[in-house]
């Protein structure tokens, strides 16, 4: 009696055919791969090493410093943290900025997303015009508005003041926020609306309640936006504080630069630690910045 035995078709395959589909299985690695990784491993090598030196450079003396040939400090010199913090009063001017930054961010929010919604929904007279004066304020260099804006100030008694210098910085953010929310209204059906006006609720109410969730992704975007150009602002609050106590994080940085005294291992170490809260607020945000942008902010 024979017994057949059905075995399957891969069993008894030459092993240079199971060689060859494996190698066939496997991406060529091409030159130009290569070369285009290289690039961007050199590039943010580049882009890491004047990071890498500032920490450095902010745990040494002054005179390791100024000689510049340690890559890592002798010996740690942690003090540097501490003049920068307390005798530089750099725990102030974070602070300042730190109240500035969640005060001017909320703002901003709170008129773009408005008004966005007002230009992605609303038909009103005058609409094109509205957003072309809105284009046009952005090309204006922020410099050359200080002059106007200052004089505002000065009529409405601002000057020299925290509320000034946050309304300021509201003004200047509007315009491009404005432009990101009215995409991500524009982009959104309007289906949802009308089922909302249907049921009763008011504008405001639709607003609120239904089209503001959904464009989480454009208010994170406009917020990360809008909270590196703040803490990273400096000419203005030249122009309206003449009181320190009141200067913003940049501004301080500059008090640690002098021709009698010059301290620059102490500056490294206080822009270290300026830069320390907008790291961690990338870190946080980082997802919100992707999904703002792809879900409309270019579009």
């Amino acid at each position: 009696m024979t017994t057949t035995t059905n075995a399957p078709e891969y069993v008894g395959l030459p092993e240079k055919t199971a060689t060859a589909k494996a190698r066939a299985g496997r991406r060529p690695v091409r030159p130009g791969r290569v070369a285009l990784y290289a690039l961007l491993v050199s590039a943010a090598l580049s882009a890491l090493f004047p990071i890498l030196w500032m920490i450095s450079g902010s745990m040494q003396s002054l005179p390791e410093l100024l000689k510049g040939d340690a890559l890592l400090p002798a010996v740690p010199q942690w003090q540097n943290f501490t003049t920068a913090w307390v005798k530089g009063n750099l725990g102030v001017y974070m602070t300042n900025s730190v109240i500035y930054t969640l005060c001017a961010v909320a703002g901003i929010l709170l008129v773009s997303s408005l008004a966005g919604y007002a230009l992605a929904r609303l038909d009103f007279k005058g609409k094109g015009v509205f957003t072309a004066l809105i284009l046009a304020v952005m090309i204006i260099p922020a410099p050359a508005m200080f002059l106007a804006q200052y004089k505002v100030l000065l009529a409405l008694d601002l000057a020299n003041t925290r509320q000034g210098y946050i309304f300021i910085l509201i003004t200047t953010g509007i315009p491009i926020s404005t432009l990101i929310m009215r995409s991500f209204f524009a982009s959104q059906p309007k289906d949802l609306e009308e089922a909302a006006a249907l049921d009763g609720a008011s504008a405001l109410g639709t607003f609120f309640r239904i089209m503001l969730p959904l464009a989480k992704p454009g208010l994170a975007a406009v917020a990360v936006i809008q909270a590196f150009a703040v803490w990273n602002e400096y000419l203005m609050a030249l122009v309206i504080f003449n009181d320190n106590a009141l200067m913003p994080v940049q501004r301080g940085l500059t008090s640690f630069v002098s021709a009698e005294t010059p301290q620059p291992q102490v500056l490294l170490a206080a822009t270290l630690i300026s830069i320390v809260p907008v790291v961690v607020f990338y870190l946080f945000a980082q997802r919100q910045i992707v999904d703002g942008i792809s879900a409309g902010a270019i579009k």
